[in-house]
């Protein structure tokens, strides 16, 4: 049935090898179990209805990838994602958690409807490279300001905006700790670096008195509270549009690019160099996006982890489908999500931001009409903290910069338009 279902020996590989590739995946990107919770639970949705919504719909998300698309790449609530909503949608913006949850739903049901129509190519195709490498970089530095925000180093200032906090506090010094860490073992090539150096944090300042240790076995928590709890009509609000874009727009180019980018390495494009059943793997993703606003979490995205499953000979969807077995076991370690402190997830963000933040050394720096954008995009993220205003202001400059430089054909018309739609909201829209 299994070579049936993945096609096996024509891919080269084993039962053993996927299920072995399938732990591997699974321990490098299991740190999302502690810091989804984390952040949503910071907009007052309940954490174990979240850690369940994470799980499950991780779980879902890595199946229908697994089954249907037979692809060895893993999907969860994506980094940066959940970050915006949570401080650039709630809190930020003073959205209900609930209007949030409508905006990811919307956003997934669009990008499904892009993939079945086949427009996600156009759309990928005329956004500028430099605008997606600029936005990457502003999404991590945008989570390395929350890191920062969250353990106390970085607090503001009436003067400066912000300033530095105080570093003998137990949050800053175990979110270097764990950032140090992290950093280190990934240097070292240690699979599961992040999930260790989380762990790590936790067990210390648990033995020092610093945290309180809940347990690390239960029963699931009832997914209640935030199950079907999205409120899409509140989303059809003027001002949500903007952020319903940048849900769709990030989500995405980030499925896209890992997508391509994980395939790649395990040599799974074609002889043309495209990615076989692309529309099922993008309608995977964004049918999970939807499966998880109904469950209770922000978009899930495909996972760059998944490389490493690749690396350990992952080909199959069987891959997958482990991870996604492995996420429903998770279910059973509730009580040691919710032992996770802030500042031990805090380290972990800051890792993620460096990694995402190294899109910036592929930036065309040589010519300032790409590079003025890039910078644009990646600093107003989190000098304005919101990922949406960073996309839009990356696109008003990239336009007008192009054409005052008369360079106007480098520039699809579909940028001109979204570029006036940014210009239109910030005149008469903004809150």
């Amino acid at each position: 049935m299994l070579e049936r279902l993945f096609q096996l020996k024509a891919h080269g590989t084993t039962v053993k090898t996927e299920i072995i590739a399938g732990f591997t995946t699974f321990l490098t990107m299991a740190y999302i179990i502690f810091i989804n919770p984390e952040l949503l639970s910071q907009t007052g949705m309940d954490h174990g209805a979240v850690f369940v919504a994470t799980c499950v719909a991780a779980a879902i998300g890595t199946l229908i990838m697994g089954v249907w698309a037979n692809y060895p790449i893993a999907l969860a609530p994506g980094m940066g994602l959940n970050a915006f909503f949570t401080f650039g949608v709630v809190l930020g913006m003073g959205k209900t958690w609930e209007v949030a949850l409508g905006a990811v739903f919307l956003s997934g049901l669009v990008f499904f409807l892009l993939s079945i129509f086949r427009i996600r190519e156009w759309i990928i195709n005329s956004i500028p490279l430099s605008l997606r490498l600029g936005i990457a970089a502003g999404i991590g530095l945008f989570m390395a300001l929350v890191a920062l925000k969250n353990s106390g180093i970085v607090v503001d200032n009436p003067a400066t905006l912000v300033t530095v906090g105080d570093l003998s506090q137990p949050s800053a010094l175990y979110t270097f700790l764990g950032f140090f860490l992290i950093t280190a073992l990934s240097y070292r090539r240690v699979t599961g670096a992040v999930m260790i150096g989380v762990l790590v944090v936790t067990v210390l300042s648990t033995l020092l008195g610093h945290n309180q240790f809940l347990g690390v076995m239960s029963m699931p928590p009832s997914p209640a509270p935030t199950f079907m709890k999205m409120d899409i009509a509140g989303a059809f609000d003027v001002a949500m549009v903007s952020v319903i874009f940048a849900f769709l727009f990030v989500d995405l180019f980030d499925t896209s690019g890992t997508l391509v980018g994980v395939a790649h390495k395990g040599g799974l494009l074609d002889k043309d160099g495209k990615l076989p059943r692309l529309g099922k793997a993008l309608m995977s993703d964004s049918s999970a996006t939807m499966a998880g606003a109904v469950l209770g979490t922000s978009n899930t995205t495909s996972y760059i982890e998944s490389a490493a499953g690749i690396a350990a000979g992952g080909r199959t969807g069987l891959t997958a489908v482990t991870v996604a077995a492995l996420f429903l076991i998770s279910l059973l370690f509730s009580p040691l999500a919710m032992t996770v402190p802030s500042y031990a997830t805090a380290g972990a963000l800051l890792y993620v931001a460096v990694l995402m933040a190294g899109s910036l050394a592929h930036a065309d720096w040589d010519d300032v009409t790409e590079a003025a954008p890039v910078l644009v995009a990646a600093l107003a993220m989190p000098l304005t903290f919101s990922i949406a205003n960073g996309i839009a202001l990356g696109f008003i400059t990239y336009a007008a910069v192009k054409l005052l430089s008369g360079r106007v054909s480098e520039v699809s018309p579909s940028v001109f338009v979204l570029a006036v739609l940014f210009i239109l909201k910030f005149l008469f829209l903004s809150e």
